[in-house]
């Protein structure tokens, strides 16, 4: 893929929200997706390629033949349109119908816990939420969850965006009648950041975060376009200083005009690009429950080498962190020292115990020690700060 950097970027590190120009993004994104480049799909509906998965399954039965595929759906998440739905990814709705069962089931047990599960880009409330609903399936119905993720389709976009030794987790998002649609936006990891914070990432690590994980749904319902389907702006994943950009109003209102929606039956998935422009619709139908299980498959290369137990080391150095902070130390240097002790990103995490709050991320535990020192904290308090951050991120299934 092709990537043009904004004139006013080319001598520089990193990319500015000041460098998106609505102009450039519309250039962009008002291309045409050509058919006759992806040779497998069975057409194009509103600028996004389409797979009927019975021929993906017929045409994958040879090496040479999975090759092809899987490099035809790599340029089209890259230099295509960025996503594609594949119909009839599960051939079996009977599995789709038991594993929607058991979302039901989550879903009232944790209403009647009183529990009300947050929405990144939504009002709290105006959506069901189930977080981590891969292992709560797995722990509830193994076999479904068994006969529900051995879908082959599932597991071949996976492979050839991400390659061998992925990882798979999953959110269900029901949109009810009069559900209101989410805010346009980029997906994680860099979307989920502040614009003050993705400033601090040099741009070339804009262009490597849509690689690092790849965005699926699979249609627990029927998604007539009545019932709010997920919105996409095909091709918007190309423009580079797009996680700076879509929080703009000029951004949003490009979108709101040009987005597409397509119908989905139960049983067929979509997949996109992670930096594509997109979210949920707004539900206007009168009696359609909209269900889809939202899969985030994440590359198995986003780990350390080595284990290490941040908030040990981060209770036995924060004494002496405040120790130099009193004794006059430059808060830089300590925030380096910081840096190399604590866990800076809040992720992986509970989002059921763990709900950000005041933003799309939870604090990290660097964060915790920064604050720490901000406010004098003493040993037994931090302590008891980087406890709780532990136990909110175990899981209980």
């Amino acid at each position: 893929m092709t990537h043009t950097l904004p004139t006013t970027q080319r001598h520089r590190a990193k990319l500015r929200e000041e460098d998106c120009n609505i102009d450039d993004f519309a250039a962009v994104v008002s291309v045409t997706t050509d058919a006759t480049d992806y040779p497998h799909a069975t057409g194009v509906d509103q600028g996004v390629l389409v797979y009927d998965a019975a021929d993906l399954r017929s045409a994958v039965v040879t090496p040479d033949g999975r090759d092809a595929v899987e490099a035809e759906l790599v340029r089209a998440l890259t230099d295509g349109p960025g996503v594609v739905a594949l119909k009839g990814a599960f051939d079996d709705l009977d599995v789709v119908d038991r594993v929607t069962g058991v979302f039901d089931e989550i879903i009232e047990a944790e209403r009647a816990a009183g529990t009300a599960p947050g929405d990144h880009f939504a009002k709290p409330g105006a959506n069901s939420r189930v977080w981590n609903a891969l292992e709560k399936l797995a722990l509830r119905d193994p076999e479904a969850f068994v006969d529900y993720y051995a879908n082959d389709v599932l597991a071949l976009i996976s492979r050839a965006w991400l390659g061998p030794g992925y990882q798979v987790t999953s959110q269900v998002n029901v949109v009810r009648p009069g559900g209101v649609a989410q805010d346009p936006h980029r997906d994680y990891h860099l979307g989920f950041l502040s614009n003050d914070v993705v400033e601090q990432y040099p741009t070339h690590v804009h262009l490597l975060s849509p690689v690092l994980t790849l965005q699926g749904a699979v249609a627990h319902s029927d998604m007539p376009v009545e019932s709010g389907p997920t919105m996409y702006l095909p091709h918007s994943h190309r423009y580079v200083p797009g996680y700076l950009a879509w929080r703009r109003p000029e951004f949003q209102a490009y979108f709101a005009e040009h987005h597409v929606q397509l119908p989905l039956a139960k049983g067929d998935a979509a997949f996109f690009n992670p930096a594509l422009f997109h979210g949920a619709g707004n539900n206007v139908s009168a009696d359609v429950q909209r269900m889809a299980n939202l899969l985030q498959v994440s590359s198995g290369f986003g780990r350390a080498m080595e284990v290490v137990d941040r908030a040990r080391m981060s209770s036995v150095v924060y004494p002496v962190l405040a120790a130099r902070q009193e004794a006059g130390a430059h808060a830089a240097s300590l925030g380096h020292a910081i840096a190399a002790t604590a866990e800076g990103y809040p992720f992986p995490t509970n989002l059921d115990r763990d709900q950000p709050i005041g933003g799309l991320t939870p604090l990290s535990q660097a964060e915790i020690l920064h604050q720490a020192l901000a406010e004098a904290w003493t040993p037994a308090r931090v302590d008891e700060a980087l406890a709780g951050h532990t136990d909110r991120r175990r899981t209980d299934g």
